[in-house]
């Protein structure tokens, strides 16, 4: 009980503190372009820019601690339900990318594994594991900072609008911190060699 308690209080803590606005998201995108990379609006941006500067913040603990540098938000409602950086290295397990972490809190906090509502707010391009848990959590749109350098192939895209899937998830590329994500994750690699 007192786990709950406090995981409750700490989320109520986080949504009065880091935002003050509510962001809502655009319903009108058919499904044939829901999963398209959109280029966000000055609008989505101004509300967005609390969630990604967090998801920032987020990867800014991962490079500190010797990890990929990747940060994620994950909101409903305006309200930032869970956040986390990689910690593949600390815990030794491939599968702790920021995003997986992400879902995986929301899903205990919220107590569903159906995150249709939600929206991730994260600093690089998901790799095809999170892109794929990011489908099976059925989250409505994910906006990022930076593309990954090997994405020519739009192999993210290609997982959120497969046909063999029956949800779709929105896809945007934000370059408002653009910049900043790419150069924690360059200065990050330049340490390492």
């Amino acid at each position: 009980m007192k786990k709950n308690a406090d995981s409750k209080n700490n989320l109520m803590h986080e949504n009065k503190t880091t935002l003050r606005t509510k962001h809502a998201l655009s319903k009108s995108a058919s499904k044939s372009d829901a999963c398209a990379i959109e280029k966000s609006t000055s609008s989505q941006n101004v509300h967005a820019e609390d969630f990604m500067r967090l998801a920032i913040l987020e990867a800014q603990k991962a490079f500190k601690k010797g990890e990929v540098p990747i940060g994620a938000v994950l909101v409903r409602g305006g309200k930032v339900i869970a956040k986390a950086h990689n910690m593949r290295e600390k815990k030794q397990n491939a599968l702790l990318h920021a995003e997986v972490i992400c879902i995986n809190k929301a899903c205990s906090r919220l107590g569903s594994w159906r995150l249709d509502d939600c929206e991730m707010f994260v600093t690089l391009e998901p790799c095809p594991m999170c892109a794929g848990a990011i489908q099976n959590a059925r989250l409505s749109r994910v906006t990022f900072a930076c593309e990954e350098k090997t994405s020519s192939d739009h192999l993210c895209q290609k997982i959120l609008q497969s046909p063999r899937l029956n949800h779709t998830c929105t896809l945007v590329h934000d370059r408002t911190f653009e910049a900043e994500a790419a150069t924690l994750l360059s200065d990050f690699f330049k340490l390492r060699r």
